[in-house]
């Protein structure tokens, strides 16, 4: 019965979108659709100055490392469960020498700290408006991803234990050597370890960046007739900021939906504020997919984000495969009685790379 609310009210907020087409102000939402890329190119930027630090030896491109950062973004917006931050591991693997997974994946989570930071303030001002829902009340929502979870609390304290749990036996099967695995996840968190380059390289590159997001929610505000302001775009982001909790649809449309029409609902008329809800949605998807797109054809020459998935595939296979032939070759060594070589951890994947380097197509 909650399936069949959620998908109704989904499908009566495409209506709604459709119907008001006529009264969309364009100029706002190209106005917006642009300050949104401008925001991810921003906080692209501090990803880059993350890796630099990470390996200030290596040379690094900063197109390459927006290409991954946008094409990521934009296959999230159509991809649930965050499809899309595979992507990017693969790509800004691929461009920078002597990477590793581990090291390129921390880096991605130190975004995570002023994305904590912002979300503590935006949601203490959304729930102290009066018309943020409670989470005890997210079961009543026509969202089936947010109901569900609010509605089985024993379910979803056990999902985040056994996420919890994947998480840290992932950590421990990423590398056959714990220690170089560890060594080089804090490799990827070195510009944390710098309070002042930090604050001036990533901290302050992602501020910038959220000053864009939020002019960009206030243009498409104003281009669904909802009405920009600084209250209105606060509440728009605390929405973003649950969403971003529950991603099990696509940029987690579905919460999304549910949540704005609840905080918007004495605001703008239902009609409005679900041709709203769905309408940004629309606009934050085309594009980031398009601007994604462009940027794995034109920097990766990648054709598809399938064959990005792919790839990124075979080259984790590539590196298992060399791991265990040399683990095996190893033990070999050991049972014959000959000493064995102190091992690069970084060998297997520098062999797997030199096996497969070969021009994109």
């Amino acid at each position: 019965m909650l399936v069949h609310a959620s998908i109704g009210s989904f499908f009566d907020a495409i209506g709604s979108f459709f119907d008001s087409l006529s009264q969309v102000g364009w100029l706002s939402l190209l106005c917006g659709a642009t300050a949104f890329v401008i925001y991810l190119s921003l906080r692209a930027r501090a990803f880059f100055h993350t890796l630099r630090a990470a390996y200030p030896t290596e040379p690094i491109a900063f197109r390459r490392i927006w290409g991954a950062y946008i094409a990521a973004y934009g296959f999230n917006n159509v991809i649930p469960a965050r499809g899309g931050d595979i992507i990017k591991l693969f790509l800004v693997k691929r461009s920078i020498p002597h990477a590793t997974y581990p090291a390129v994946g921390a880096a991605i989570c130190v975004e995570a700290v002023f994305d904590a930071i912002m979300a503590i303030f935006i949601l203490s001002f959304a729930f102290s408006q009066g018309v943020f829902p409670k989470p005890p009340d997210f079961a009543k929502l026509n969202a089936f991803d947010l109901s569900f979870l609010a509605s089985h609390p024993k379910f979803t304290l056990f999902l985040i234990t056994a996420l919890a749990v994947a998480v840290l036996v992932a950590f421990a099967v990423l590398s056959q050597r714990v220690k170089a695995f560890w060594a080089r996840v804090r490799q990827g968190l070195t510009i944390l370890r710098d309070r002042r380059r930090y604050l001036r390289e990533v901290f302050a590159w992602q501020l910038a960046g959220w000053c864009f997001r939020f002019t960009a929610f206030w243009f498409l505000l104003e281009a669904f007739n909802v009405g920009g302001s600084v209250r209105n775009v606060l509440l728009v982001l605390g929405v973003n900021a649950v969403a971003a909790v529950v991603p099990f649809t696509p940029g987690g449309a579905g919460v999304q939906q549910a949540l704005l029409v609840k905080v918007f609902s004495g605001t703008a008329p239902g009609a409005t504020v679900a041709a709203y809800s769905v309408g940004q949605q629309i606009t934050i998807a085309v594009s980031t997919l398009g601007t994604g797109f462009a940027a794995l054809v034109g920097i990766f020459r990648i054709r598809s984000f399938k064959e990005a998935v792919r790839l990124g595939k075979e080259e984790r296979e590539a590196e298992k495969a060399a791991a265990l032939a040399e683990a095996a070759a190893a033990g070999a060594a050991g049972v014959a009685g000959v000493p064995l070589p102190t091992a690069d951890p970084d060998a297997p994947r520098a062999r797997a790379r030199r096996r497969r380097e070969r021009p994109l197509p």
